[in-house]
């Protein structure tokens, strides 16, 4: 018999906790790993996590005992329980991070790519969907209304519909729909639109439950290119980059009621700190009219034993509490030039965040958290190399998409335009290149282009599934030595651009672009 209360890495959903789950084991937890409890406990909870099983342990316990027979028979259970779809039921998936668990996925496709199950004619918008218990839920506008639309994932039967009106006119000519992607749990879809509109309806109705007008509500500015950051959801929190004047840049409502738990950073965490990487590194002044929200999703994951949320504002990289919205510590990570932002979510590996950035070679960066939460080194970055070499170009300037980390290195597209992309993959630890494919191409003339420009990627079953802004579908290895190319085709009704990454959801693939919604069986 065990102390179960010694257990910490243990994480089950309980109620409608969506899981977040904690990044890979340190070395410290790794050398714990030796013990063979330590090892069930760890095993159980990404089991748990990856299957979003709910599991009740009130069974083995005994006055916080419990027997490590009983714990082996829900590892052996889990391990073995290959019917259960993974859902993907928020930006990037089940874990956050562009993964998947499914296996028996297709490792090649012919020229004519892969079987489409149903295709859809579809509003505009850049909001990548969601799938959770068989029902995936678009984001998408149509006319000058916003529409939360649930469809029957296996058949694109509309189940419900909801529609706000918008006003929303971007600014620099882009699509007008939203951005961001729903967030599902048990009960409940969230929605966040491009003027603000936060929104909570019933997931099995699509009927009201809350809404709030963050912009009128929290003295948001005007966003360059609308709101584009993704809520997430902690314990009964429903966290936000709202991005509001002066200290509100992140808010945390109550996910049943909407009531504000929390409002933080902005002003207060910025004001007099040195504006890293810009020349001679000024302290910052606030005005009090800065856009404060970036378009980069925050990040949970637990470092050092502790729960804490990585947001990549517009002025940089800050870390809280995810509770209290306490910040433990700030990094200023931006381009000089105004007309500029943040898009790429934190990648977290054990107690390290790296950051990227594309516009006007800021580049990126690797911290290494320190055991109290509250400071960090510096592995790497762009600005410090740029000492030795102003002339350095980034190994990486990422623009939206998401890196996918695998066996401590970095799948990703880099380049802010279309003639400066390419698809590399960089060893984390030492910001090295391992491999780089040349995807530059012209965007004029409307002709789509054989190669995939600034892609998105997702990772299942030891493969990279690739969208490229044009259009054209791709499977890579992964593989950190050299680029393998399993399969590409261009999707006939797909044209530029096509920016929401892929999702995948019991062996089924589906892709947006701005009109259409397409759905790949990618069983083997």
């Amino acid at each position: 018999m065990h102390n179960f209360a010694t257990w910490s890495w243990v994480d089950v959903s309980a109620g409608e906790r969506l899981f977040s789950p904690s990044p890979l084991p340190s070395p410290a937890e790794r050398r714990s790993l030796a013990n063979p409890i330590s090892f069930v406990s760890f095993y159980l909870r990404e089991k748990v996590a990856e299957s979003r099983i709910r599991v009740n342990l009130r069974m083995f316990l005994r006055k916080g005992h419990c027997s490590i027979t009983g714990l082996i028979i829900i590892v052996i259970t889990l391990g073995s329980d290959k019917a259960v779809a993974t859902d993907w039921p928020q930006l990037l998936g089940p874990r956050a991070d562009g993964t998947s668990s499914e296996t028996g996925l297709i490792s090649a496709w012919p020229s004519s790519g892969p079987k489409v199950i149903w295709k859809k004619q579809i509003g505009t918008g850049y909001s990548a969907p969601s799938i959770r218990d068989g029902q995936l839920v678009l984001f998408h506008r149509v006319a000058n209304e916003e529409i939360v639309e649930a469809l029957d994932a296996k058949t694109a039967k509309t189940v419900w519909r909801h529609a706000s009106p918008t006003r929303y006119r971007d600014p620099f000519g882009y699509n007008n729909g939203p951005r961001c992607t729903p967030l599902l749990t048990e009960k409940h879809c969230y929605t966040f639109g491009a003027e603000g509109l936060l929104l909570c309806l019933n997931v099995k109705t699509g009927k009201p439950v809350w809404q709030r007008k963050t912009k009128e509500e929290l003295e948001v500015p005007e966003a360059f290119f609308g709101v584009g950051a993704s809520p997430v959801i902690e314990g009964n929190l429903l966290i936000v980059m709202v991005g509001g004047q002066p200290n509100s840049t992140m808010v945390a409502f109550d996910k049943d009621t909407g009531k504000v738990a929390w409002r933080s950073a902005g002003r207060d965490t910025w004001q007099d700190k040195p504006s890293i990487g810009w020349p001679g590194e000024p302290l910052v002044r606030w005005r009090g009219n800065e856009k404060l929200a970036s378009y980069s999703t925050p990040k949970l994951a637990t470092i050092h034993g502790r729960r804490t949320l990585l947001s990549l504002t517009r002025q940089g990289l800050v870390s809280l509490d995810p509770k209290t919205g306490k910040v433990n510590f700030s990094r200023w990570f931006r381009a000089r030039i105004n007309e500029s932002v943040n898009a790429a979510n934190p990648i977290v590996s054990g107690n390290r965040v790296f950051c990227s950035a594309a516009y006007y070679g800021v580049g990126s960066f690797l911290l290494d958290i320190a055991e109290d939460g509250k400071s960090f080194t510096e592995v790497w970055s762009t600005n410090e190399r740029r000492k030795a070499n102003r002339r350095l170009e980034p190994v990486l300037a990422i623009h939206w998409t998401t890196p996918i980390l695998h066996n401590g290195h970095l799948y990703a597209f880099s380049g802010r335009d279309e003639p400066d992309a390419h698809f590399r993959c960089v060893e984390l630890e030492s910001g090295k290149v391992k491999w780089s494919r040349d995807e530059r191409w012209q965007k004029r003339g409307g002709k789509q282009p054989n190669v995939y420009g600034r892609g998105s990627a997702v990772m299942a079953d030891g493969r990279l599934f690739v969208l490229g802004e044009g259009g054209l579908l791709g499977l890579f290895e992964v593989n950190a030595e050299k680029p393998v190319e399993l399969g590409r085709h261009q999707v006939p009704e797909l044209r530029y651009p096509c920016w929401a990454a892929p999702i995948l959801s019991d062996k089924r693939m589906v892709i947006r672009s701005e009109d259409y919604l397409i759905c790949f069986d990618v069983a083997k």
